[in-house]
């Protein structure tokens, strides 16, 4: 079974949200890399499979919880 499973609508929901966070504090994906080290623009377009590892990272940069972000995306 090789293949990693890939739930489109799932990182869709996960990919606006990261970008309306990111929109909301007035950042660029250029800050969000020079902060984090983190290359948001495949994650926020969809395109990447992002890790829970990522998401952690990228939640505490934003200031919300893993709980409350997923409240956010409506599951």
């Amino acid at each position: 079974m090789g293949s990693h499973l890939r739930n489109e609508e799932l990182l869709l929901k996960i990919s606006t949200s990261l970008k309306l966070l990111r929109e909301k504090k007035e950042l660029t994906q250029e800050d969000v890399y020079n902060d984090t080290g983190i290359h948001i623009s495949r994650i926020e377009s969809s395109k990447a499979n992002i890790t829970l590892s990522t998401l952690g990272a990228l939640c505490k940069y934003y200031q919300i919880s893993l709980i409350d972000f997923f409240k956010e995306i409506n599951l």
